[in-house]
């Protein structure tokens, strides 16, 4: 039966002091990153106020309902991707972009950052807006983009960037093709490919000597035909709404086009009603800071998480006795019913055989499933080998793959091998994916890395008659625990967008309930899909 969970942790202990302290530092460290890159664009309000417009950050505000919820995404888009010192690295691809309410209709909002190198589009800025796109799609959100940029870094250009840059505009065309609304505010330059943005949209703003959009630039026209034309000429806000038709509205400024924004989206009809408050948590979220070591190597009982996120913390709890390294229960998280899959180590025969089952009994209810992973990956051995662990494995990465509802994952903890597959990692394309500061993804922990690598390395000396240099054997221990430690931490990983962004894990309930909001209104929301997208006439 469902019951309130009894928990049996202690907030108070030395040892959880310890972790609290060293998450904090964490949390510490991300709200740094993220406010370098708000403190890089604000360098540029005194040239945004000469020009009489509003930073990216501003228009966003201003767009955005006072006081709604919003959700930040891919905040460590690029992180140490642009440069390699941690100190200098600005992450966040160049742009905004977050799930937040407009005119009480919930969106996806994207805003080129253009006080940082004029908005110019970054390779993992690129494939930040594809993923905001594949989540707009998913969860039929009005797309609204506003767009300021200076297009393609040409000293920095790479032929593979330029080819998978399409994609961006077919996933506009998909949208619209959808049933989605794409609103595109025009602040400033949209040059070249950067011209389809407002081509391919449904509702283009304009913004009255500071829009501009053409397939060719002054500088280049005049090298590739001769012609010489003004800015206005080719790509001006007045020309294009009142001559080509690219733009439906003419704005005076920044502020009127985003309140004309803020009308097209009020007009939608596309308000969903608010889901009734639920009770909260009995056990206070103040103690997922210490419940995880920093080094990950101690045991966790993730019924403890799961009892500080559901209504109540009440729990039902599926097949307690066997698998027991699984953990498989249902709750309710601000009243939307769920199933949780979470681990208490590796995934045996019995784990997956259980994960597997619940994962269809999830799907015949219609309830979402939430993966808190926390696993080093699936059991080997030979007694596991024996006992079938590759077929039973792939059984449950089956019923991941094909799942027929809503999933969502929190890399709490380790993610680890295949666990990190079989508990719906980025590659199972969970609806949304989030990480605590202090998760790892590896496809091992560093030290077993380095320790494989060592006996091979020592067998292969052995066969040829060689003893090993016990220094020189060290140094490459230490060398690749440190590469592999690198590369599995929660910033580097966040800015590779391998998960949707790093959340304080306090948070962790009210992210849950807002991603399962947008999925029961997607699932909600009637589209009238065309053939093809809205045209532009």
């Amino acid at each position: 039966m469902t019951a309130v969970f009894t928990s049996r942790f202690n907030p108070g202990s030395a040892e959880a002091t310890h972790r609290r302290a060293a998450l904090q530092a964490r949390l510490h460290a991300l709200r740094a990153l993220e406010e370098r890159a708000a403190a890089a664009s604000a360098r540029s309000l005194p040239q945004f106020e000469k020009r009489g417009q509003l930073l990216p950050r501003q228009r966003v505000a201003l767009l955005l309902d006072a006081g709604a919820p919003w959700l930040p995404l891919c905040t460590l888009a690029g992180y140490l991707q642009d440069v390699k010192d941690p100190e200098k690295s600005v992450p966040g691809g160049g742009m905004v972009a977050g799930i937040g309410f407009v005119s009480g209709v919930r969106c996806m909002v994207v805003a080129s950052d253009s006080g940082i190198e004029a908005g110019a589009i970054q390779p993992m800025g690129l494939e930040k807006i594809l993923r905001v796109q594949e989540i707009a799609l998913q969860n039929r959100l009005p797309f609204i983009h506003l767009v300021e940029s200076a297009g393609a870094n040409l000293m920095r250009y790479r032929v593979e960037g330029f080819v998978h840059g399409g994609t961006l505009f077919r996933n506009l065309a998909r949208l619209s093709a959808a049933g989605i609304p794409v609103i595109t505010v025009q602040h400033g330059s949209g040059t070249a490919g950067g011209a389809y943005m407002p081509g391919l949209s449904d509702v283009v703003i304009m913004v009255q000597g500071r829009s501009r959009a053409f397939l060719a630039g002054p500088p280049l026209l005049m090298a590739a035909t001769g012609e010489i034309a003004t800015e206005e000429e080719l790509g001006g806000a007045e020309m294009h709404t009142a001559v080509s038709g690219l733009g439906e509205y003419l704005a005076q400024d920044d502020r009127e086009a985003i309140g004309l924004a803020r009308d097209v989206v009020a007009q939608l009809g596309w308000n969903m009603p608010r889901r009734p408050s639920a009770p909260g948590p009995t056990l206070p979220a103040e103690d997922l800071l210490s419940l995880m070591s920093a080094d990950l190597r101690q045991p966790v009982d993730m019924r403890e998480v799961m009892a500080r996120l559901v209504d109540g913390s009440e729990l039902l709890e599926f097949k307690s006795r066997y698998g027991m390294a699984t953990l498989c229960a249902q709750g309710h998280i601000q009243g939307h019913a769920v199933g949780f899959i979470s681990n208490h180590g590796p995934i045996d025969v019995a784990g997956a055989n259980k994960a597997t089952q619940f994962i269809q009994w999830m799907c015949q209810l219609g309830h979402p499933i939430i993966y808190l992973q926390n696993t080093t990956g699936y059991m080997v051995g030979k007694d596991s080998e024996q006992g079938g662990m590759i077929k039973h494995g792939s059984k449950m990465i089956q019923a991941v793959t094909n799942a027929t509802v809503p999933q969502i994952t929190i890399q709490c903890g380790a993610s680890f091998g295949a666990g990190n597959y079989g508990m719906c990692g980025r590659g199972y394309a969970p609806r949304f994916l989030f990480s605590w500061p202090g998760a790892k993804t590896a496809v091992m922990g560093g030290e077993q890395a380095a320790r494989t690598m060592q006996i091979v390395t020592e067998a292969a000396l052995a066969r040829k008659g060689i003893t090993p240099d016990p220094v020189e054997s060290q140094a490459q221990f230490d060398k690749i625990v440190a590469m592999f430690e690198a590369q599995a931490d929660a910033f580097y990983t966040s800015g590779l967008l391998l998960d949707d962004g790093v959340i304080d894990p306090r948070d962790t309930r009210a992210v849950l309930a807002f991603c399962l909001d947008t999925c029961a209104e997607a699932q909600a929301r009637t589209l009238r899909p065309l053939s093809f997208g809205v045209a532009r006439m």
